[in-house]
């Protein structure tokens, strides 16, 4: 068989990105609703950002943060305490033959974004934009 199981380096399919996207939306809808019978998780607000799921589909990393970026490392911990009944709580509202296993990671774009606006703000930097934008100007005339 000459056929290519998975493509490499393409980054993922459509339907990884469709099955990511559900899980997503049904596990941030799962932990608004208070649906785990956790106190760390209960008093929590998470935010579900991204979810990444394997080539097959029997993995999925979810990319959290707790609101406001508190107890960052109890979430992590609440979360994967929890982790077969979220499972169980996905799987019954999606319908995959399978319920991927559930990893979570903390997302740490916030903290890339932070790091790139103070980055921004530097003055040597909005000296570097002007003279970029002053070249552009007279460039068109």
């Amino acid at each position: 068989m000459s056929v290519k199981r998975y493509q490499q380096g393409t980054g993922p399919s459509q339907r990884q990105l469709r099955v990511a996207e559900l899980i997503r939306r049904t596990l941030a809808e799962v932990l608004a609703r208070g649906e785990v019978h956790d106190p760390d998780l209960g008093r929590m607000a998470i935010t579900v950002s991204e979810v990444r799921t394997s080539t097959d589909l029997k993995v999925a990393t979810a990319y959290v943060m707790p609101l406001g970026g508190k107890d960052q490392q109890i979430a992590l911990k609440a979360l994967a305490r929890n982790k077969s009944e979220l499972r169980h709580l996905i799987g019954r509202e999606l319908t995959l033959k399978y319920a991927p296993d559930l990893r979570f990671k903390l997302d740490e774009t916030f903290d890339r974004m932070d790091d790139t606006r103070r980055l921004l703000g530097q003055e040597r930097v909005q000296r570097d934009v002007a003279a970029g934008e002053h070249d552009d100007d007279a460039d068109r005339d």
